[in-house]
């Protein structure tokens, strides 16, 4: 065990309140729990060398304001280094959505903390016993909200953080959710959500992991979907030092429908790690999951998605992609799509692309006058522009495209 994790179970046993059930359970599997080395699947490629003696505060005062989406009329939770710095009592609410922190008990709280998230996750159990500070949305039944409700979470110098979120969307309701992370100085959170989406219920949602540079993110997002439930979530990521994400989408129903697109930017000694696991436990669901990445100098990707279709899962279409480009020899890539079927009448195909920069195609734009850095722009970044013109949220596609851009070019200069 290391030491770091050593110290989560010593602060963990001094957690008390009225979730202190639930954190018993996960601790009790997190003492289990043997400290992922290069023998550990789940982590044969992300080396845990930089947490596992990590030392750093867990508590802070730090003020901090979201970042400014231009266009996007949303509904903003900020909290800071882990702690809630937005007043909820004083939000304007549409009709048909409750808001809560997470230190107050409700129905919904009870029914999804922990009980969403699989239990293999080690930094999820880490998040259960020691996420104190979060947030709890309850969306009605039929209630279609429309104005994005946006979780963000800013991550300081020097601290360690950990929040968590808990949304249930009732049936035949509407939602979108945005989860935007931020952060460059060293600094480790944990950031888990969980999401139930009730019959002929639809979620929008987005993950932002813009944590890059020192700061060390380890999170996931997990959903379950039931009968004729619709989720359209994309994931855009970029490395840090280290970053790790893992995805479960859960088909608990039939006729359930779910779109993952993620794309990811790494610049150079950068390492980002996204693990993706669709689960259709029942017939007639859809899966499409596409996944996009650009590996600068010296970075190191993961990707492994796998989509396991169950016994009795009749019907089910499901398809992986991963397309990822290397902007140098130096620029890594481990990629996994896994198919696992046990039914017989499915239709599902996976796969994955590894290329570097076409020399003879800039080769040809040079020769007609245009500037490398502008032709390669040209001919790369399209490459991930095509999964944000798919997001249905308009004002955050047009937010992100020139950020997206200006990290590419950058990730070019340094190449």
């Amino acid at each position: 065990m290391s030491q770091w994790l050593a110290h989560v179970i010593e602060r963990a046993a001094n957690v008390d309140d009225w979730l202190s059930p639930v954190r018993a359970n996960a601790l009790a599997e997190l003492k289990q729990k043997q400290w992922p080395g290069r023998r550990t699947e789940a982590w044969r490629y992300t080396s845990l060398h930089k947490v596992a003696d990590l030392a750093l505060k867990t508590s802070s005062q730090a003020v901090a304001e979201a970042p400014q989406v231009n266009g996007l009329n949303s509904i903003d939770l900020v909290f800071v280094d882990g702690r809630l710095s937005t007043d909820i009592a004083h939000l304007q609410l549409p009709e048909g959505i409750r808001i809560a922190a997470l230190d107050a008990k409700s129905d919904a709280a009870e029914a999804l903390f922990a009980n969403i998230k699989p239990a293999h996750h080690l930094f999820g159990l880490v998040n259960d016993v020691l996420a104190q500070q979060g947030i709890v949305i309850d969306v009605a039944e039929g209630a279609q909200v429309e104005q994005p409700i946006r979780i963000v979470n800013v991550s300081t110098n020097g601290i360690e953080s950990h929040q968590r979120t808990l949304v249930r969307v009732g049936q035949g309701a509407k939602a979108t959710i945005i989860e935007h992370g931020v952060g460059n100085e060293q600094s480790l959170n944990t950031v888990f959500a969980e999401y139930d989406i009730a019959d002929r219920a639809s979620l929008e949602h987005y993950r932002l992991a813009l944590q890059e540079d020192q700061a060390i993110h380890v999170g996931g997002s997990h959903f379950r979907l039931h009968n004729e439930s619709k989720l359209n979530s994309t994931l855009v990521g970029y490395g840090s030092q280290l970053t790790r994400l893992d995805v479960d989408i859960e088909h608990a129903g039939e006729h359930a429908f779910a779109k993952f697109n993620n794309i990811y930017l790494l610049a150079p000694h950068e390492h980002f790690d996204l693990h993706s696991t669709i689960e259709h436990a029942q017939p007639n669901g859809t899966t499409e999951e596409n996944a996009r990445g650009i590996i600068g100098d010296k970075a190191k990707a993961v990707f492994n998605g796998r989509i396991h279709i169950h016994r009795h899962a009749q019907k089910t279409l499901a398809e992986l992609n991963n397309r990822n480009l290397l902007l140098s020899r130096g620029a890594q890539i481990n990629t996994k799509p896994e198919l696992e079927i046990y039914a017989d009448d499915v239709q599902c195909a996976h796969g994955a692309t590894v290329a570097e920069i076409d020399e003879e195609a800039l080769y040809y734009m040079l020769t007609r006058g245009i500037d490398k850095q502008q032709a390669l722009v040209m001919l790369n970044f399209g490459f991930v522009q095509e999964l944000l013109f798919q997001m249905p949220n308009k004002a955050l596609a047009d937010w992100l495209q020139p950020i997206l851009r200006q990290r590419f070019e950058r990730m070019m200069e340094q190449k």
